[in-house]
């Protein structure tokens, strides 16, 4: 049977998956889900070796459609009501944008027309059928085919299999994740922010990953779909946009957040769509954050009860330390640097070295010299480049993009959204990138040591793990 994601019991995430955990944990809560069902991480392998889905999985993924027909009281394959759902990979180790996903499915040319009807939003039928046309080749690597039923078995066979890809392998070794584990494939029943002018979709941070201050940080992109946001491919709004354009959401919002993180007892990343007005949450997972931010925030915490002095110290890693304590660029070498193009700070930190403009040529060069990864946006492709950099920056995208999620986890500084072709003229130039300030600047620039004695934060870690060695062993030496 494939595993039902109503809240209903208790779930093992590594079962399941992150995304399917947190699907049922937000349902429990009584929190607004589309209603979604697992194929479990255990049929991983199976599917992987076979390179085809075994008749008992073709029987989990009706069974579960059957019960979205139920739950949406539309019906999968058929009009007037058609019902498409999203594809997504989840497994137990959150792996953020490594493996893939196919929204939208379910789609065809005759119910192009059905949808066409029911929302009178001719357009909106044409955005669905033309986004999940173009998703379905790139990550099927196929046209999609005329019946929704062989959509959906080879968009799990694909999402199944992209636990193999180079890209999340690469990722795994990078983080000493296992190879064993494997991906569930969790199947939703769409809700679209491209559906009229009250519909939009976004990310929030229940407090900002970037710095650790205690606000919530969030973008909103109106008439958009989740991957837009993510992707880096657009520049969404802050959401201040969404707080103004639909109010009652984002105080929703808000109040589900607050929620949310209190259960967890961790910062939360929250995605979201707004659909003609009402709100649907997709996704609640820890946040990645800056190595400061990790520091900042663990400290937060504990300082307000929500975990305690040791778990915190166990929050915080050695290489969140040891980036932390990096230098920083020498102030009065800046006062005289030429800036070549500022962004969005996306990850604190300062790294240097020749611009490349795709991920291929950063890891060849990174062999021989320092290298800085500039790219139009990254995506999943890019991580063995963004790995070998000692720093990231992006023409678009926000702080919720991928380059910024991935360049928070890696501990690598990042700048976003410095503009469109702004930064392609600068390929095979020395940059020193400031993470923290937003800004490229010409040549490598002389650093200045950090003093950890004028850090409050170092120094409140540094009299907890005197007071808790056991739950700082893997700090020892560092504080």
């Amino acid at each position: 049977m494939p595993v039902i994601l109503d809240g209903s019991r208790e779930l093992d995430r590594a079962d399941v998956g992150g995304k399917a955990w947190g699907l049922n944990r937000m349902r429990a809560m009584g929190l607004p889900v589309p209603p979604a069902f697992a194929l479990p991480t255990t049929l991983c392998a199976e599917v992987a070796a076979a390179g085809a889905l075994p008749d008992a999985v073709r029987e989990q993924l009706r069974r579960g459609v059957a019960w979205l027909e139920g739950e949406m009281d539309r019906t999968f394959a058929a009009g007037p009501r058609p019902l498409l759902v999203s594809v997504r990979s989840g497994a137990a180790n959150s792996m953020p944008g490594m493996m893939d996903t196919v929204l939208n499915l379910g789609i065809t040319d005759e119910l192009r027309g059905a949808v066409a009807a029911e929302t009178g939003d001719a357009a909106f039928a044409d955005d669905v059928a033309t986004r999940f046309a173009r998703q379905f080749e790139e990550v099927v690597g196929t046209p999609a085919p005329a019946d929704p039923w062989a959509q959906l078995e080879a968009a799990a066979l694909a999402v199944f299999t992209s636990w193999t890809s180079p890209r999340a392998v690469t990722y795994r070794e990078h983080h000493g994740i296992p190879d064993s584990g494997g991906t569930a494939v969790t199947v939703q029943a769409m809700v679209f922010g491209n559906v009229g002018d009250r519909s939009g979709t976004g990310v929030l941070f229940t407090r900002n990953p970037l710095t650790g201050d205690a606000a919530p940080l969030g973008e909103y992109l109106p008439g958009g779909q989740g991957e837009d946001v993510v992707s880096g491919r657009h520049d969404p709004l802050p959401l201040t946009a969404m707080a103004e354009r639909e109010p009652a959401c984002h105080d929703e919002l808000l109040t589900a957040a607050r929620s949310l993180e209190a259960d967890a007892r961790d910062v939360q990343d929250i995605e979201f769509t707004v659909q003609e007005g009402r709100l649907w949450l997709l996704q609640t997972r820890a946040a990645k954050r800056s190595p400061d931010a990790a520091i900042r925030l663990a400290v937060a915490l504990a300082e307000e009860g929500v975990i305690t002095p040791a778990e915190a110290l166990g929050r915080v890693s050695a290489n969140d330390l040891a980036a932390t304590l990096r230098p920083h660029v020498d102030p009065v070498a800046r006062r005289d640097a030429t800036v070549l193009a500022t962004g969005e700070p996306a990850c604190p930190g300062v790294g240097f070295g020749v611009i490349a403009d795709d991920a291929e040529a950063a890891e060849d060069l990174a062999d021989e010299r320092d290298v800085v990864l500039a790219r139009p946006t990254t995506d999943p492709d890019d991580v063995h480049g963004m790995i070998a950099s000692s720093a990231v920056i992006t023409e678009l995208g926000g702080s919720t993009s991928h380059a910024a999620v991935v360049c928070r986890e890696l501990g690598r500084p990042c700048v976003v959204g410095c503009g469109a072709g702004a930064l392609a003229p600068l390929t095979g130039r020395e940059v020193t990138v400031d993470g923290a300030a937003g800004e490229i600047l010409d040549g490598i620039l002389p650093l200045v040591e950090r003093d950890p004695s004028q850090d409050p934060d170092l120094v409140r870690l540094r009299t907890w793990a005197a007071d808790h060695p056991d739950a700082a062993g893997h700090l020892a030496g560092r504080l």
